[in-house]
């Protein structure tokens, strides 16, 4: 869904249960997604630029933890400024310093990043730290001019499988290197 958001895409999602990500969902639509349902598909189309989108982790049915680091990476391309609240878990703003190498203006205090949109991420190598640092470097990536190169993608596989691949289908430019 973020995918979709953050290259201003029109992509259409099946077999997912839309109430399950109804916070996620929220918060696409709170930055000018337009987001249509049904029982077991959901479509987002970003015609714009996103609107920054202030967000607070919570546990379920609140705004997922683990979907924070994406949403941050969306923030750093949003139009405004925005902030990201993790109430959760200590130490989850790993990937802010990777944003950073690509352009992204973000400083985080405590359990809090404040993000200032960017027009634009640039490409620039860059690490994966965990899981979700991963999925947002490369949500950045998609995004950003140029080519971006993500080292340690083998924390992605732990929990996105064969994600290149889906990617492509949706029309990325997506590919991973042999070791």
């Amino acid at each position: 869904m973020i995918a979709a958001a953050i290259t201003r895409g029109d992509v259409e999602i099946n077999n997912i249960v839309p109430n399950h990500s109804f916070a996620v969902i929220e918060k696409l639509i709170e930055a000018g997604a337009e987001i249509t349902s049904t029982d077991n598909s959901i479509r987002v189309k970003m015609r714009q630029r996103p609107k920054a989108v202030d967000i607070e982790t919570n546990a379920y049915p609140y705004f997922p933890t683990d979907m924070q680091a994406q949403m941050t990476a969306l923030n750093a391309v949003a139009k405004g400024d925005s902030y990201v609240r993790e109430n959760i878990f200590e130490n989850r703003f790993m990937h802010v310093q990777e944003l950073e190498r690509m352009g992204a203006s973000i400083k985080v205090n405590d359990n809090t990043a404040t993000i200032s949109g960017t027009k634009k991420l640039l490409a620039a190598p860059v690490m994966a730290t965990d899981l979700r640092a991963s999925a947002s470097l490369i949500l950045a990536g998609l995004a950003a001019e140029g080519t971006t190169e993500i080292a340690r993608v083998y924390h992605i596989d732990r929990g996105y499988d064969c994600i290149e691949e889906k990617l492509q289908l949706i029309g990325a430019r997506i590919s991973r290197k042999p070791m």
